[in-house]
Parts: C-alpha cells; sequence; structure tokens
C-alpha cells in the first residue's frame, strides 16, 4: 500500500499523524508525506518519505488567524490561495506516482481532498480536534458570519475552484463523501460522542517517539514539574510569561517555561532558579515527569498531557482552543482560566489546585484507559488498510 499524507504548515495537524506512519512503515507500507520542509526531521524519523511544497502562509499571515467573528474572512481567504498554490505543486512533484490511498488534514490541507479526486483515490480526512454532526457543532465557538462579504466572496470562490476538481466546497470544509475519517481523540472526550456514525473513528493521539527532539531530565531537587507552554503558532506572550515568573516565584514547583521564538528572554526580567526558560522543549519528555501543564489547550498538546495523566490548567487563545478548554473542565481533567482572569494570583491558585488533587488523579486515569481502549496509531493504521481491503 502506497499512502500519501497531506498536511499543512502546523506542528499541531503533523505531529497527531507522524505515529500512524511510522506504524505503516513497520508494516511495511510505502508512505509519502506531503509538507513543508521544516518537517523533514519528523517525518524522516516514521521512515516516511518527503515530498517537499512552498506553503503561502507565512506570506499571507503575519500572525496566526483567531477565527473568530472579525477574522474568519482573512483566515478562509488565505487557506484558499494556500489551496491553489499546494494542489499545483504537489500534483506536480508526485507525478504519475500515485498513491493508492490519500490521508488528508480535515481542518487546513484542503488541497488533499482535490488531489484524491483528480486522481480518482480513495480519502481519508484527519482530524486532530474536535468534530461536528447534527448534535454537537464547533462553528459556535468560531461564531462564523455566513452573511460577511468577505466569507461570501471566498465561498463562491473556493466553490468554484472545487469543482473544477468535482468536488463541492462544502465538502472540502467538512469532509463530507471521504471514506473514512480519523479523529486523533478518545470518543470520551468529544462532545456528543455517541452520535457520531461509524466511518467517525474516534483512535486517540497517534504519538510517536519523537527522539529528534532530544530529551529532558527532572531536576534532582524533587520538586514537583510543572510545565508551561502555548504551542508554536499563539505563544508571542511576553506579559504572560513575566506574570508565570510572578506567580510561581515563591512556590515549591519547578518550572519549565517554555517561550517560542519570538519572545526575548532579557526582558522578561528576573528568572527565579527553579524557572527553566526554553524556546522550546521534548515536550512528551517533559510531561512523562510533570504534575501539571499551563496550556493554551490545543488539542496536540491536550491529548499529549492526557495520555501521561498530567492535570491541565487551559488559557485558550483561539476559538478551537476555548471548545477545548470548556471539555477539559466539563470532565474534571483540570482547570479552565480565560484569558481576562489570568493573574499572578489567579494561576497560582489554579495550579497548586489541580497538583496532586485526587479527584482530577482519577478522572485522569479513566480518560487515559479511554485512550489506550481507543487504538492510537495501530488502530489508525487497520482503519486505512481495512479501506483498501475493502472491509
Amino acid at each position: 500500500m502506497n499512502v500519501l499524507f497531506c498536511v499543512p504548515l502546523g506542528i499541531g495537524h503533523v505531529n497527531p499523524t507522524l505515529g500512524v506512519a511510522a506504524e505503516l512503515v513497520r508494516r511495511g507500507h510505502r508512505v509519502t508525506y506531503a509538507a513543508p520542509a521544516l518537517f523533514a526531521d519528523r517525518i524522516a524519523e516514521t521512515g516516511a518519505r518527503l515530498v517537499e511544497y512552498e506553503s503561502t502562509y507565512e506570506k499571507n499571515f503575519t500572525k496566526a488567524p483567531n477565527f473568530d467573528r472579525k477574522d474568519i474572512g482573512r483566515a478562509m481567504a488565505g487557506n484558499l490561495a494556500e489551496t491553489r498554490s499546494v494542489f499545483a505543486q504537489v500534483a506536480a512533484a508526485i507525478g504519475d506516482d500515485l498513491p493508492d490511498l490519500v490521508v488528508q488534514d480535515g481542518p487546513v490541507a484542503w488541497w488533499g481532498r482535490l488531489l484524491a479526486a483528480r486522481w480518482r483515490r480513495p480519502v481519508v480526512v484527519s482530524w486532530p480536534n474536535l468534530v461536528s454532526n447534527e448534535h454537537w457543532s464547533l462553528n459556535k465557538y468560531f461564531e462564523i458570519n455566513l452573511l460577511s462579504p468577505r466569507v461570501l466572496l471566498t465561498g463562491a470562490r473556493l466553490g468554484a475552484f472545487t469543482a473544477r476538481h468535482g468536488v463541492k466546497g462544502p465538502h472540502v470544509l467538512d469532509g463530507t463523501g471521504a471514506n473514512a475519517h480519523l479523529v486523533f481523540l478518545p470518543r470520551a472526550f468529544q462532545f456528543a460522542g455517541d452520535t457520531f456514525a461509524a466511518d467517525r473513528h474516534f483512535v486517540g493521539p497517534a504519538l510517536g517517539d519523537r527522539t529528534f527532539q532530544g530529551d529532558w531530565a527532572p531536576p534532582t531537587s524533587g520538586r514537583r514539574v510543572v510545565l508551561v507552554s502555548f504551542g508554536t503558532a499563539y505563544n508571542e506572550r511576553p506579559e504572560f510569561y513575566r506574570t508565570c515568573l510572578r506567580a510561581f516565584e515563591d512556590t515549591d514547583l519547578h518550572v519549565v517555561l517554555v517561550t517560542g521564538e519570538q519572545v526575548d528572554h532579557a526582558a522578561l526580567g528576573e528568572v527565579p532558579e527553579h524557572v527553566e526558560l526554553h524556546r522550546s522543549v521534548p515536550q512528551l519528555s517533559v510531561l512523562r515527569h510533570a504534575k501539571a501543564f499551563v496550556t493554551h489547550a490545543g488539542m496536540g498538546s491536550t491529548m499529549e498531557a492526557l495520555n501521561f495523566e498530567v492535570p491541565l490548567v487551559a488559557i485558550p487563545q483561539m476559538a478551537e482552543q476555548r471548545a477545548n478548554a470548556d471539555r477539559i473542565a466539563e470532565l474534571g481533567l483540570g482547570k479552565h482560566l480565560p484569558p481576562a482572569d489570568v493573574t499572578a494570583s489567579n494561576l497560582r491558585e489554579a495550579v497548586l489546585s489541580i497538583v496532586d488533587n485526587a479527584e482530577i488523579a482519577t478522572n485522569l486515569k479513566g480518560m487515559r484507559a479511554e485512550i489506550r481502549a481507543a487504538g492510537g496509531a495501530p488502530a489508525a493504521a487497520d482503519v486505512l488498510e481495512g479501506l483498501l481491503a475493502g472491509k
């Protein structure tokens, strides 16, 4: 079997698929990624081949979109431009070496669906986030104004472009008509999870080794470890990091504070000895030892924490993350702390309330059992093999 993964310029959309690719390679299948060169190391670790494309995102977006009412038109227009560009690049790069099956990132890599239609190949849509149906919809968090002139214009242009390749515009957006769907969270975490059809395979997180990121060792002091990270897209928050330093300066915690590449560390002020300041860390290695995780509540980070039974303080930075944060709180897996409520005292109180909390620990243990039962990478690989075997 020859499988092509179509992924966008977004670590949170690429990482969830890596374990599946590695499992397919282990089973003797040929795997290719259409992806930006930024992900070459992590793709190489799976044993897959990389077909590079050049993304337009950095040119079209000076900062990551928040997908709110004012921002959704800009986000859609940028993704349409990306779709046009990447579709042409990948089609040319693949040439006549066609895959047997296309796995397409549902939220962003619309071009993958169009390539599958052009090649008349089955397509599986991968979802690294909560999914929607008639019983529950993520759209209420996005507050989409369908009557916005920019949304209407972009929707018309998207429909015209996709129609030329035999796919309806709305089907590109929601995955309608795909042969199957892989959802990288357990059904128990999904709102209204029991209402989704059998073609939505809730396989849970498919975590790979990620040895390319290096390792991390806990302190010899014995202090309880707290990881603080806002991921890679919404992490330019110097004032928040200064708040963290104030919140944890007089605690008995060991704090691993991750800022990303754009924050000036010197401008954050004095850093206590029990705080590690990093631009990036091997997150899975840190979570193995963490007692709490202060996070933006991206789904990738959320699933990684739950896999290691780490309670979360969720401080969402955009629409989708607000849904994740609500679900974390609803299931008793941590705390939802809205950004407007973040102060040094509130943050400290939230973290201390979840560290070694017996009730939350019980809920985390139950969710980890749900993750194990979902099957992860082997379950996802079974879906793909079964699809081509006609099961």
